[in-house]
């Protein structure tokens, strides 16, 4: 990444922050459209999140690791992503409190206040990483993350408008008008704005506008009377976007379930919600395939009859192994192995399919055990230093009819697993500079379990296809998710062509 600069203000590198109104009124998509319309003119863009708070994360080359958002965001500029994109990643394990991630490695997990107070250090490393950027690249658009109007947040803050006013940026609003009351959001959080803050906004962007924009225009007059500042455009809403989410697991993905048996032969998936979700971008493979009907049961919710059960990853194992039993996951997962289904466990869902997970240093909440579904001969064994790296392998051939499909993914996980199911791997993955061939997973002995520690298991086109074979479906494709993805870019790069005004963009990045 280069040097780092000691003045973080200033200089010839053009940064533009987008914050929000509120959570999910479309920052991370705003951010990623830009980046690939920057890319698209060929100017060298990275992206920047100050400070994320997800469960949804991204290894990078460099073995750390990152929000998934980011990572994508690199996609999108067309960059590898690195550490430096975020440098203070907040994963949370429980309602007050979460692990905290500087620049790719795990510190410390610390409560809401207690972060508070660490806030001035993390600061550090923020402005430390985006220097480094700003050395490196042409232009940076930054992410805020929440509301820059949360009041109790104000103080400290190195997410919204306190990175702003510190790197001196100016600042783009975004405000979803699909949630309504969209002009109180633009005007009521820029009331609550300091003077000095006020003065950086530069302009607001609408999102996910549905119907005719000529019932819209009075009111865009009247907001830009009323501030006297520029609504940059409106962003339509785009259907069929397929880029990952940021944060767990969102309402549109969760569907009630059915005793209705899917249609046309597809072949049925079903995986619980669970409550500390992490990385189920995993499933978005699954989602997009025409022969699969995927269900997310939500809590309270009976999992109906089905093909094909999947448990994925958490970031706190024992607490959701016991908000599974609870359910009546354990009776529903012996009920469907009774019946012939497959079951596959991935990274936090593969240690709980073993007989014990133990966290004896409290890694993930009160030191202990906890027994675990005990449908596979191995133990999981908690420890503090995390696992972070990408890797490349093939499916057991006892998987994949001895095809030996090439999967590419990646590993986060705090666990070491140990016993006899092991000596049947699901994977033989390619491990450092010299490819070292080692095993991951489980399979089980009659062929009806599969449990695996790599995450991104599905998107490797021939790999979902042999994996939905040994799940029963006849005639099984794969999907291309970097195509799609790589589609969605150039939707929105698009998007922002046609709807946004980019000559005030451009003037705003002082490019050409």
């Amino acid at each position: 990444m280069g040097d780092a600069t000691s003045d973080t203000r200033g200089g010839a590198t053009k940064t533009l922050m987008i914050q929000g109104t509120t959570s999910d009124a479309g920052k991370s998509l705003l951010v990623t459209a830009l980046c690939r319309w920057l890319s698209r003119r060929g100017v060298r863009v990275a992206p920047f999140k100050p400070q994320n708070m997800a469960l949804n994360s991204a290894v990078t080359p460099e073995g750390g690791e990152i929000g998934r958002a980011q990572a994508v965001q690199a996609q999108a500029c067309r960059i590898p992503p690195h550490v430096d994109m975020n440098p203070v990643l907040l994963k949370p394990n429980s309602d007050t409190g979460a692990q905290i991630i500087i620049q790719g490695k795990a510190v410390h997990d610390l409560s809401a206040v207690a972060y508070h107070e660490y806030k001035t250090t993390a600061m550090k490393a923020v402005l430390d990483s985006y220097a480094r950027l700003s050395a490196a690249y042409e232009c940076v658009v930054v992410e805020g993350a929440g509301s820059p109007a949360e009041i109790n947040l104000r103080d400290r803050d190195i997410a919204n408008m306190g990175f702003a006013e510190e790197v001196d940026c100016p600042v783009l609003i975004v405000a979803d008008i699909d949630r309504g009351g969209v002009f109180a959001h633009l005007v009521g959080t820029l009331e609550l704005l300091s003077e000095s803050e006020q003065a950086r906004v530069k302009g607001f962007v609408i999102n996910r506008f549905r119907g005719d924009l000529a019932l819209l225009t009075p009111g865009l007059t009247w907001l830009e009377e009323r501030t006297k500042k520029p609504v940059i455009g409106v962003l339509p809403f785009l259907y069929n976007l397929e880029i990952e989410a940021e944060d767990a697991l969102p309402e549109a993905k969760q569907r009630r379930t059915s005793s209705v048996p899917p249609a046309n032969g597809r072949l049925r998936v079903v995986v619980p919600a669970l409550p500390r979700i992490s990385n189920h971008t995993d499933l978005d493979p699954l989602r997009l395939h025409p022969q699969v009907d995927l269900i997310v049961v939500a809590p309270g919710q009976q999992p109906p009859a089905s093909d094909l059960i999947i448990l994925p990853g958490t970031k706190s194992v024992r607490a959701d192994l016991s908000w599974l039993k609870a359910e009546g996951w354990g009776e529903a997962l012996n009920r469907h192995l009774r019946y012939g289904g497959k079951l596959i466990g991935l990274c936090g869902g593969y240690q709980m399919l073993g007989a014990f997970v133990h966290d004896p240093l409290g890694i993930e909440g009160a030191p202990g055990s906890s027994e675990a579904l005990g449908l596979l001969a191995i133990e999981t064994t908690l420890e503090p230093e995390k696992v972070l790296r990408k890797v490349r392998g093939r499916l057991s051939p006892l998987v994949d009819q001895g095809n030996k499909a090439a999967v590419i993914g990646y590993e986060i996980h705090a666990g070491v697993t140990t016993g006899a199911a092991t000596e049947r791997p699901a994977l033989q993955l390619e491990a450092g500079s010299n490819s070292v061939v080692e095993p991951d997973g489980s399979l089980s002995d009659d062929g009806q379990i599969l449990g695996s520690y790599v995450h991104g298991l599905f998107d490797a086109a021939n790999a979902c296809a042999a994996l939905l074979r040994w799940a029963g479906l006849d005639g099984a494709a794969g999907v291309d998710m970097s195509a799609a993805r790589e589609a969605t870019f150039e939707r929105l790069a698009d998007a922002v062509e046609e709807h946004l005004d980019t000559q005030k963009l451009a003037s705003l990045l002082g490019i050409s």
